[in-house]
């Protein structure tokens, strides 16, 4: 058996810190957008009726785009002019769903915790992609582009549905 050594350092898995202690590792980010009736009249989707939600996008962020850290600063992305904020409810799977269909009733059990993220995205690459049929990942996966807060247990949180989520910038509400 050989010895097999890496030709450059493997990066770190990027991790989260836990309100209470520890630290949370990010594998892989997974997104859900035009998942409301705004959302999805911004992105020029058609709206679909008050009964039928439409169906959603899913995209996906590298790990290593988190940033964690109240005061760290966020640089201003290369390559565009557009650069777009929206604040998101961040999940933190803690297992994997068994095989086989999962219940939307159970699927709550597979929840870790939560935490306030925001989703940076350079809207002018995503028009340019969209025009184009191409996948938005140089829009939506650049370095930086998922900050988050520190990850709360879901046993702390709550119902989610009495809590507001709501994002300020120089004392306005966005």
């Amino acid at each position: 058996m050989s010895d097999v050594s890496d030709v450059i350092p493997a990066a770190a898995t990027p991790r989260v810190p836990v309100v209470g202690g520890g630290s949370f590792p990010v594998h892989r980010i997974y997104c859900v957008g035009r998942n409301f009736a705004d959302h999805a009249r911004e992105m020029g989707a058609a709206v679909p009726a008050a009964d039928d939600r439409g169906r959603p996008m899913f995209f996906t962020k590298p790990a290593d785009a988190i940033v964690v850290g109240h005061d760290d600063v966020i640089p201003y992305p290369p390559a565009t002019r557009n650069l777009h904020h929206e604040v998101e409810l961040v999940v933190a799977i803690g297992r994997d769903a068994p095989a086989g269909e999962l219940a939307v009733g159970d699927a709550e059990a597979l929840v870790y915790g939560y935490a306030v993220g925001l989703d940076l995205t350079r809207r002018d690459l995503q028009a340019a992609a969209k025009e184009k049929g191409h996948p938005w990942d140089s829009a939506k996966g650049f370095d930086a582009s998922a900050p988050i807060s520190e990850i709360v247990h879901a046993g702390e949180v709550g119902d989610l549905a009495a809590l507001n989520l709501s994002l300020e910038i120089n004392g306005e509400v966005r």
